[in-house]
């Protein structure tokens, strides 16, 4: 397991029936969590003091209750600055665990020995991009959610890269790279994470089972003649890390060589000392 362990503006405290007690910045926050299944006691006092709750609804999403929750604030990880703000569905605009994808990625631009051009694609609020804008590479971010991309700006914003080579693009991915293939313009290295479930401005469906394989397989044109490495992120319960070693093998390494390893991510548990498990992903190198 790839496990998020260096954060000191995020902690995960606790889980424990289908809940997470989280501490981001100096506030505390319990939000759902699907893999939390045990029911061990909740001995944390935080459990009962914390500043915001997202709960359920029997009829499907949910609410928060924040009454003394700001409406955003700022934390750190390493270098890089993020405005984190309680979303619908739970979210924060940040996944925590996914900074070990970002340590990650970092080292293999600052030791490429050459000017890295990355590609990240359904890029949410940007961490990926930025961690990559500030190891030295230029970048593309593109979500097809306006607010989204503005959101990454302000994190660029407020990490101090709001100059550096990074364009910003609102458009749904596959058009977009399709539009790129066609120009002729290619990218050293590529970032995605894809939705499990979403849709597109057509109202085309998108089900991360049955359009992977043909999207991973369209974003391999868009990459140089030597690559650095591709990172394909999932979030779909039930989806293998092995799943996403056989595409990635099938697609880039039969092409291009290298190999693929996949894992699961995970976010260290302070009380107990155990690691929750967070999604999966596929690293591919030359």
């Amino acid at each position: 397991m790839w496990i998020a362990d260096k954060w000191k503006d995020y902690e995960l405290i606790d889980c424990s029936s289908g809940e997470k007690l989280e501490r981001w910045g100096s506030f505390i926050l319990v939000r759902p969590d699907p893999q939390a299944i045990w029911n061990t006691p909740r001995i944390n006092r935080y459990w009962n003091r914390r500043d915001a709750r997202y709960s359920r609804s029997e009829t499907g999403g949910g609410s928060w209750d924040k009454a003394g929750l700001p409406e955003s604030w700022s934390i750190r990880y390493g270098e890089l600055s993020f405005n984190v703000r309680p979303m619908n569905f739970k979210h924060t605009g940040l996944f925590p665990e996914q900074a070990v994808n970002w340590d990650w990625a970092a080292e293999k631009i600052k030791n490429a020995g050459r000017h890295v051009n990355v590609l990240n694609l359904f890029a949410y609020t940007g961490a990926a991009t930025l961690a990559c804008a500030k190891a030295g590479a230029s970048v593309c971010h593109v979500d097809a959610a306006k607010g989204m991309v503005a959101w990454g700006k302000e994190n660029a914003a407020v990490s101090g890269l709001a100059e550096s080579p990074i364009r910003w693009i609102v458009d749904d991915c596959a058009k977009f790279v399709e539009r790129e293939i066609r120009r002729g313009r290619k990218y050293d290295a590529l970032i995605m994470d894809p939705p499990s479930y979403g849709r597109g401005p057509g109202g085309e469906v998108w089900k991360l089972e049955k359009d992977l394989w043909q999207f991973v397989s369209l974003c391999a044109g868009v990459l140089s003649d030597d690559p650095l490495f591709v990172l394909i992120n999932s979030y779909t319960t039930g989806l293998s890390p092995s799943v996403l070693t056989y595409i990635s093998e099938s697609i880039f390494t039969s092409r291009f060589g290298g190999g693929s390893v996949s894992d699961e991510l995970g976010l260290p548990v302070t009380d107990s000392g155990l690691v929750l498990p967070c999604g999966a992903s596929c690293r591919w190198e030359a």
